[in-house]
C-alpha cells in the first residue's frame, strides 16, 4: 500500500552509518534492546542460508525505528530474533540488560509476555472475543488486570472507545489493527515490535495505525520497532535502519518518503 507521509516536517539526512552503536542517538537515550554480532543461519550444506551476518545494532528507548531492506535482506529475521521469537545461531540479543540468548524457554516466554509487545500484519485477534477482551487478553493470560487509568489512556489514544464491545468481524481492517496495537501497549512493554503492521491496510487505515504508533512514542515515551517495505510508513519514524544481505548497511534520521526511496534505490538486492 502507499501510505501518506506524516504531518511533522522531516529534515535532511546524513551519510550511511555502519552497524553498531549509533553516534547520532539523542543524548541520554539508552538502548531498550540491542543485538551484538548476531548471526542467524538456516539449513546446512547446499541449503545453508545466512539470514543475518554478525549484525550489531542498538534500538533506542523512546524512539520509533523502522527496519527496511529488499526481499531476503534479513529484516524480519532481525526483528524476530530481537523480539525473542527466533533463536540466534550465534551472538547476543539483549532486552535492556537481559541477554535473551541465555534464558530457558519458560523464562523467555514470560519475558516476551511481560516486557514485549507484538503487532503483526495479520492482526492475530481472537474472533470470538470483543475488542476490549482482545486488548486485555495477554494480561488475562498472565493473571493480571490492566491499570484502569492506563487502559483508558490507551483506548482513547487508539480512538475505539465506542467499538470496545464489537468483535473483530464487526470492525474494519484499520480498526482491527488499532485493537492489536492497543493490545501490544496495554501491558506497558519495554518495546513494541511491529511486523509490516500496515501491509494489509488501505492508505487511510494505514495512516491511522501509524499515527497511533507515533503518538505512543511522542506522548507515552514508548519504544517501537517496525519492519516495513513502505517508504511512506518509514517516514513516520525517527530512524530508518537499512539491511542488505543480512547486514546493516546504513541508516537515516528524520526520514522522508523521498530520502528513503533514494536510499533503497542504492541497495543491490532485486526489488521484491
Amino acid at each position: 500500500m502507499s501510505t501518506p507521509e506524516p504531518s511533522p516536517t522531516a529534515g535532511a539526512t546524513g551519510p550511511s552509518v555502519p552497524a553498531g552503536p549509533d553516534p547520532t542517538a539523542p543524548s541520554g537515550r539508552a538502548a531498550a534492546a540491542r543485538v551484538e554480532d548476531l548471526t542467524k543461519v538456516y539449513g546446512s550444506g547446499d541449503t545453508r542460508v545466512v539470514a543475518l551476518d554478525a549484525v550489531s545494532l542498538e534500538l533506542h528507548a523512546g524512539e520509533f525505528t523502522a527496519i527496511m531492506g529488499r526481499s531476503g535482506s534479513g529484516k524480519s529475521t532481525l526483528m524476530h530474533c530481537a523480539a525473542g521469537l527466533d533463536a540466534a545461531t550465534s551472538g547476543q540479543v539483549y532486552l535492556g540488560d537481559v541477554d535473551l540468548t541465555t534464558l530457558k524457554e519458560r523464562r523467555l516466554t514470560e519475558l516476551r509476555r511481560d516486557r514485549i509487545g507484538f503487532v503483526f500484519q495479520a492482526f492475530n485477534l481472537v474472533p470470538t472475543l470483543t475488542a476490549e477482551e482482545n486488548i486485555t487478553l495477554p494480561l488475562a493470560i498472565a493473571g493480571r488486570r490492566p491499570d484502569p487509568a492506563w487502559f483508558d489512556e490507551v483506548v482513547d489514544t487508539v480512538g475505539l472507545r465506542d467499538r470496545l464491545g464489537h468483535r473483530p468481524g464487526e470492525l474494519s481492517g484499520g480498526q482491527q489493527q488499532r485493537v492489536a496495537c492497543a493490545r501490544a501497549l496495554v501491558g506497558r512493554p519495554d518495546v513494541v515490535f511491529a511486523d509490516e503492521p500496515t501491509g494489509n491496510l488501505d492508505s487511510t487505515s494505514g495512516a491511522e495505525v501509524l499515527a497511533f504508533l507515533r503518538r505512543a512514542v511522542d506522548d507515552h515515551d514508548q519504544t517501537v520497532v517496525m519492519v516495513t517495505h513502505d517508504p511512506g510508513a518509514a517516514s513516520w519514524t525517527d530512524r530508518v535502519v537499512f539491511l542488505a544481505d543480512g547486514r546493516v548497511v546504513g541508516e537515516l534520521r528524520e526520514p522522508t518518503p523521498e530520502t528513503v526511496l533514494e536510499r533503497m534505490a542504492g541497495l543491490a538486492d532485486p526489488v521484491a
